[in-house]
């Protein structure tokens, strides 16, 4: 019983880390309704940015999110204007391909940085765990929970509490009558890429500092988020979040009580399951909108 309740608290704060980087392919979704491959490979690329800072400024990972971030929202810009925009129509298929090219190009240029071998995130917290009520919690999950708690309350109230946020949420409904009421829909899209990708580089610590990573591991990744929002509903902010939980802590149990090499399948084979019963997922409407 103490093993699965610490596979509980354990997923727990996993799936909040996996919410981070979910929210903002799902937002990315919602807003430009394009699926971004690319998000696997980006939270990749914020890891190796964080270990770069690491090992060359000796900057600690979490404030080295100061610089990260900043940097991966202006390339989710520069990503937007010059290939997202382009996509006129069928935006969803030809951006599954548009974005898969991208992925692939991303991959080959961090391999030509870094190499192909296994690097990790160092930091006095990565080894170390804090002893709470008979459990040990690592400090770098608790950090990068805390972490993604702080981030997703800000993207909560910008969406909710600000004129952009509702120039977004007015887009994600129907970007033909936010148009028509004066919305720039062109910059919020391009702003929101941005903001994707920079919740894509902040999961890329915790992702960094938890697992042995190098360019293909996006792989593994992406199949995974993939699975979370579609899961939770196509652009359905509260099914990405809801979903990372409930996959996280599943697998987490299923480790344990089972083998671990069927926590993966888990995530398939409970897609599949809901799926048949609700295509649209646990959040999503039946047009894929942010509820």
């Amino acid at each position: 019983m103490t093993l699965i309740i610490d596979a509980i608290i354990t997923g727990l704060m996993a799936g909040g880390v996996y919410a981070l980087m979910a929210t903002g392919m799902t937002l990315i979704f919602g807003v430009l309704e394009i699926i971004n491959i690319a998000q696997g490979i980006l939270v990749v690329m914020g890891a190796y940015f964080s270990y770069t800072l690491s090992q060359r400024l000796h900057l600690d990972l979490f404030v080295g999110l100061l610089i990260t971030m900043p940097v991966m929202f202006g390339i989710g810009i520069a990503i937007e204007w010059a290939f997202i925009r382009r996509i006129r129509r069928e935006r969803v298929m030809l951006s599954i391909l548009v974005t898969f090219a991208l992925a692939l190009v991303l991959e080959g240029i961090l391999s030509l940085f870094y190499g192909t071998d296994y690097v990790t995130l160092h930091a006095w917290y990565v080894d170390a765990a804090m002893p709470v009520a008979g459990f040990y919690l690592p400090y770098v999950d608790v950090f990068a929970f805390l972490l993604s708690v702080v981030l997703l309350f800000a993207l909560f109230m910008l969406l909710y509490r600000t004129k952009f946020g509702h120039g977004v949420r007015a887009t994600m409904q129907d970007r033909t009558s936010a148009l028509l009421v004066g919305i720039e829909v062109d910059r919020v899209q391009m702003l929101t890429f941005g903001i994707g990708v920079a919740l894509a580089a902040a999961g890329g610590v915790a992702f960094g500092a938890t697992n042995i990573f190098n360019a293909a591991s996006s792989y593994d990744l992406i199949s995974r988020l993939l699975v979370i929002i579609v899961l939770g509903g196509l652009g359905s902010l509260r099914g990405a979040l809801v979903a990372s939980i409930l996959m996280l802590v599943i697998g987490n149990v299923i480790a344990v009580v089972w083998s671990p090499t069927w926590s993966t399948l888990v995530f398939f084979v409970i897609l599949a399951a809901i799926l048949l019963f609700r295509p649209q997922g646990l959040f999503g409407q039946a047009e894929g909108r942010m509820q």
